[in-house]
């Protein structure tokens, strides 16, 4: 039976998040935790009793900060936070993602920081346990105060009052939490604004971007050795000795890897002692490239690991003292630069990729049949494929420009500088799914490659890459319409079978 896991806000890992989120484990507050949120709620009543100045507890939120709010009315306050924010626009966010937001959010109100009730953390529980869902608009967030907008949808959901998908259909919030004898919540001070503050929605998109960036990673080494033996370029540029004399952890990676793919490969055989010295970039320097690529990454699973443990609502509560602070925590910074730079790495992934596919089938640097084609002229062979290539790795360019970058004031320009970290989670999607059909044409034309040059044969793990391939593409004997294959294959690398060939555990 799967595991129930226990949030505290402190020791949630990656390997949880994907337990829960993509498959389905329960999930539950600990009882740590749960003292931990009682000791800050009783702080926020002592604060509303004693009629102290609080930001969106006695006082209005953004640049209506100025305006005091009567306790008496806090209630409404909360409300009225959760209904005025829920400004989402677009298609919404899909359930995985969706679920991420829920999970994160639950797990940062655990950290008792935040001042509310552990109901509210224990009810976001409920809807994943359940397999609620809110129905989420995926635009709408600057990433300033966090992930406002995002953030406020799962909220009106909380109360009833939004809309969520259950048991396969959309439905009103309140017909599905009736279904399950879930009682909406009512929101007490603090409450609504602890909700919507965070960067909960740009972190899970985050880190499932980073699943799949993983996968991409490794299997662009297993792709680039196939494509290295089909056109008979040396191994020795993987050479650990080379690699150690500027030991950048990514390189030495990707050259391991690169160096254990083609071990055995009877085709580099054949060609040692050769008068090609030396190899393309393209080639000879896929540990360099692929290696920033895998550092890229590690830096952005850095920053997610810390954000995914963190208090990022405003302001925060601090039983211990009895102080309610006000500050940041919310800003998306962190997140956005590295979303942005894990989009121009993979930019970067795809355009090495594609020039490797160019040099498969153009005839003047291949050594090979003419697009890999058995009647060149008659038939196009994979020209087109690289054409396909191309245009996405072009496209991914106009991608890699970071949305952190920009910033627009809002709210009155009391919010004046923003991160724009949902734009950069969003716009890092295409980039990974771009990279994805790039590879998965780069294993087609390697692998076509290969067949001319039977009987000699790949290395023992490439070996395995390109039957892996051949079971859901065969030979191109004659020329016919590929984007069935394209798909497959492209499909063969998401599911991260070729990765694991390399790296059984999804490392990077």
């Amino acid at each position: 039976m799967p595991r129930t896991i226990l949030l505290d806000g402190q020791h949630l890992t990656r390997r949880d998040f994907y337990a829960i989120v993509l498959e389905k484990h329960q999930v539950e507050i600990s009882p740590r935790a749960r003292i931990a949120m009682q000791k800050s709620r009783a702080t926020v009543e002592k604060i509303i009793a004693e009629k102290q100045a609080v930001y969106g507890v006695t006082t209005g939120v953004g640049s209506l900060s100025t305006e005091h709010i009567d306790p008496a009315a806090a209630r409404e306050l909360q409300l009225n936070v959760v209904r005025s924010h829920s400004c989402g626009i677009g298609d919404p966010l899909g359930a995985a993602e969706t679920r991420g937001l829920l999970l994160l959010r639950a797990n940062t109100l655990a950290r008792g920081l935040s001042g509310v009730r552990p109901l509210i953390a224990e009810t976001l529980c409920n809807f994943l346990n359940h397999r609620v869902h809110p129905v989420v608009p995926r635009r709408g967030s600057v990433g300033a105060s966090g992930d406002l907008a995002p953030l406020a949808h799962v909220a009106l959901s909380l109360v009833g009052e939004g809309e969520v998908e259950f048991r396969g259909r959309h439905q009103r919030s309140a017909t599905a939490l009736k279904s399950l004898r879930i009682k909406p919540l009512t929101l007490e001070a603090k409450e609504g604004l602890s909700l919507v503050n965070g960067t909960q929605a740009m972190l899970s998109l985050g880190l499932l971007a980073l699943r799949e960036a993983e996968i991409l990673a490794n299997t662009a080494d297993v792709a680039g050795a196939l494509t290295l033996d089909s056109l008979r370029g040396s191994t020795r540029a993987f050479d650990e000795r080379l690699h150690a004399a500027r030991p950048h952890p990514g390189q030495m990676i990707s050259a391991r890897n690169l160096a254990r793919l083609n071990r055995g490969s009877t085709i580099n055989k054949s060609h040692q002692g050769c008068s090609r010295v030396q190899d393309a970039y393209s080639l000879r320097c896929m540990p360099q490239v692929h290696g920033a690529v895998r550092d890229a990454l590690a830096y952005a699973r850095q920053v997610f690991e810390i954000e995914m443990n963190s208090a990022t609502d405003n302001p925060l509560v601090f039983a211990k003292e009895g102080d309610v602070i006000s500050g940041g925590n919310f800003h998306g910074q962190p997140i956005a630069m590295a979303l942005d730079l894990m989009a121009l790495a993979l930019t970067q992934l795809g355009g090495i990729a594609e020039r490797r596919i160019d040099r498969l089938v153009n005839p003047l640097t291949s050594e090979l049949p003419p697009f890999l084609a058995h009647s060149p002229g008659l038939e196009s062979g994979l020209m087109i494929a690289q054409v396909a290539a191309a245009a996405l790795a072009s496209e991914n360019k106009v991608s890699a420009h970071p949305a952190s970058a920009d910033s627009i004031p809002t709210s009155g320009n009391k919010e004046d500088f923003v991160s724009m970290g949902m734009a950069a989670a969003l716009k890092v999607q295409p980039v990974i799914a771009n990279v994805k059909n790039i590879l998965a044409i780069e294993l087609i034309c390697a692998c076509q490659a290969l067949d001319f040059l039977a009987p000699l044969r790949s290395g023992k793990l490439a070996e395995q890459a390109r039957q892996m391939v051949r079971k859901v593409s065969p030979h191109i004997a004659k020329d016919r319409p590929l984007h069935a294959d394209i798909a497959r294959v492209s499909s063969l690398v998401s599911r991260g079978t070729l990765a694991a060939i390399i790296a059984p555990g999804g490392q990077v």
